[in-house]
């Protein structure tokens, strides 16, 4: 049996979205059909759109989502109809030599669902990072499902399933941030303003917001900044030296993802500090740094996979966390919008007008 719901569709490079009827088959091994209840509007989906991550059309677009598990495949056992999850993109598969080496936040297998979601004419979607949530239904293997509280509000928790969560694990899991660190983050859109509040959440005692936009300077000190550069008007790495008594900091976060904003983090940090990359570069992107710089810097150069993030942990996590105060997902959402207007919502986050827009359903 299909399902025939709404879905907002790519259909080549740099064209307008649609909103189409698509169809989306029963569960099978392994398999489960989600009612999404919100989704993200983010970045990469723009990337899909654009064919800056590949030219697999159409595309299904949407993955930061939370919905409830309507119906499962043989063989799922961890959720069940009826449970509240946030959809992850990186479902381990429990086999592979990085989870048998107990590290299954870096799974070199991660699973999708095996079947094809497809237009009424029977054209197959490409589901973006394997999930395709800006629909009413869409079907995921059952490890991409994380169950949190039912009580949460879908349109907040769901971001976790892709830019919070690399944000705050870029900073709590990847660099990571330890108490009394100095840290500075380059690019506050949504990215760089969960990494300011992982940071601020892992006990840094400054937080150093860089980004050429007064008003996600704003954002970035309402996350926990206690400094803000306009890069438009300083050098970031001569400003980020004169907060940190002329040295660097220990931690430097790039959530922008250019060469240059990498350089800026090569630089900025102090001798054997650690610059991490968790802004998505596209693929004809070179750095060219002396080799020289890498070896007498020393320190850590690292990248940051959905905030090396294992979702089983981190999501419930950091729900709680939000529920106690403790951290504030809801500041992220800028707008709740209806699947009709994600194309505007696009348009909106490409002149750095939104933080989050959310697609509730």
């Amino acid at each position: 049996m299909h399902h025939e719901v709404r879905g907002v569709v790519s259909r080549k490079a740099g064209a307008p979205v649609e909103v189409l009827d698509i169809l989306v088959p029963d569960p099978g091994p392994g398999e489960a059909l989600v009612a999404v209840q919100a989704c993200g509007v983010c970045h990469t989906d723009l990337h899909y759109r654009e064919g800056g991550i590949g030219d697999e059309f159409p595309y299904l677009l949407g993955h930061e989502a939370a919905g409830v598990v309507e119906a499962v495949g043989p063989g799922v056992t961890d959720v069940e109809p009826g449970d509240f999850v946030v959809l992850n993109w990186r479902a381990v598969c429990g086999r592979c030599r990085s989870c048998r080496r107990g590290r299954p936040q870096y799974c070199f297998d991660t699973r999708n669902a095996e079947q094809p979601m497809t237009l009424t004419d029977g054209t197959p979607l490409s589901p973006a990072l394997g999930i395709g949530a800006f629909a009413e239904k869409t079907l995921v293997a059952a490890g991409q499902c994380t169950k949190v509280d039912p009580e949460s509000d879908p349109a907040v928790v769901g971001l976790l399933g892709c830019g919070v969560m690399a944000g705050i694990g870029a900073a709590v899991n990847t660099a990571p941030v330890q108490r009394g660190d100095t840290v500075a983050v380059i690019g506050c859109g949504g990215v760089g303003s969960a990494a300011i509040a992982g940071a601020d959440l892992a006990g840094a005692r400054r937080v150093i917001a860089v980004d050429v936009d007064p008003r996600k300077l704003e954002w970035a000190e309402r996350f926990g900044a206690t400094d803000l550069v306009n890069a438009r008007h300083a050098d970031p790495v001569e400003a980020i030296r004169a907060l940190t008594d002329g040295v660097g900091a220990d931690v430097v976060i790039d959530a922008v993802g250019r060469p240059e904003t990498f350089r800026q983090a090569f630089y900025a940090r102090d001798l054997a500090g650690t610059a991490v990359l968790v802004g998505v570069p596209t693929p004809d992107m070179e750095l060219n740094l002396p080799l020289i710089d890498v070896f007498s810097r020393g320190g850590a150069v690292k990248s940051s996979w959905y905030g090396d993030c294992l979702p089983s942990r981190d999501f419930p996590v950091l729900v709680e966390l939000h529920q106690q105060g403790r951290i504030d997902l809801d500041a992220f959402v800028t707008e709740r919008i209806a699947l009709d207007d994600v194309e505007a919502a696009f348009d909106r986050m490409h002149r750095g007008e939104v933080l989050r827009s959310v697609v509730v359903l």
